[in-house]
């Protein structure tokens, strides 16, 4: 993770120029429902929210799917909670939708036409004026057909608009007091698989036991790609050697194991986010 300016004054001065200008996005909007995952970017955008436009006037909505860990949906209740965010919560059926569940490289653009309909639709249900996410300006430099969808329903990107980009977010959530400021990027359980395999909710049950049962060790930042037969795991470089040297290694064989996989691999490469999109570009090339 790119590390913040170690000057608290610059920090500071830096954090409150984003923050006005984040306030600045988000005041004529009047009232706003944002997509929200319970990762630092859509925690800045709520709670900036909820400072300018009122708590009454901003809801969280959290989509609650076979796609989204355990773990992250009890985090949002939480986030929402100690900063005093209304929250939804709805139900999304990703997996009814052939287009998503054939896991092409257009997967997220079927699975965030779904989730915006239905924000949209609890929006106006609400009295909302607007829709918002937590899409930074890094993301857009990113292949992320989810962004299209969003952008067809006509979704703000508050952050993308004041060109913040992920160590800028990190910096507005340490201004706002944000407890998780740190938190390592997340995505949701469907892009463990390579495009194309068939996703099924047992599928995405088993890769999702797999990572927390990684992160009951003590790794915070991981994958477990699923291959089939094969786990391919992604933790950060840094880590490989305490994985491989420690008896956490075994664990690691004999759980994964009991969850169905044959074969236990470690990534040299590291974590990376967004890795199976590596086989889109040796294609494209």
């Amino acid at each position: 993770m790119a590390g913040l300016p170690a000057d608290k004054s610059s920090t500071s001065r830096n954090g409150a120029a984003l923050l006005k200008n984040l306030f600045d996005v988000i005041k004529p909007l009047e009232s706003i429902a944002v997509g929200f995952s319970g990762g630092v970017d859509s925690t800045v955008v709520a709670a900036a929210a909820a400072q300018v436009l009122g708590r009454e006037k901003t809801l969280a909505v959290t989509a609650q799917s076979e796609t989204l860990p355990a773990r992250e949906l009890d985090e949002s209740r939480r986030l929402a909670a100690q900063l005093g965010i209304r929250l939804a919560i709805i139900q999304t059926r990703e997996l009814d939708d052939p287009g998503f569940a054939a896991n092409g490289p257009d997967r997220c653009y079927h699975c965030k036409s779904e989730l915006w309909r239905k924000v949209r639709l609890l929006a106006q249900e609400k009295g909302l004026a607007h829709i918002a996410d937590g899409v930074n300006a890094d993301d857009l430099g990113d292949f992320r057909p989810g962004i299209k969808a969003s952008d067809e329903a006509g979704v703000i990107h508050p952050l993308a608009r004041i060109e913040a980009g992920k160590q800028q977010v990190r910096l507005l959530a340490r201004h706002l007091g944000l407890e998780n400021w740190e938190k390592p990027a997340q995505a949701c359980l469907s892009s463990r698989f390579p495009y194309g395999t068939r996703l099924t909710p047992a599928a995405l049950a088993r890769v999702g036991q797999a990572e927390e049962f990684m992160r009951s060790l003590g790794f915070k930042q991981l994958r477990v790609r699923d291959h089939g037969a094969v786990a391919r795991i992604e933790i950060p470089v840094e880590e490989l050697a305490r994985l491989v040297s420690s008896e956490g290694r075994q664990q690691v064989v004999d759980r994964l194991k009991k969850l169905g996989y044959t074969y236990i691999a470690l990534d040299l490469e590291g974590f990376r986010s967004g890795s199976m999109n590596d086989a889109l570009e040796i294609i494209d090339s």
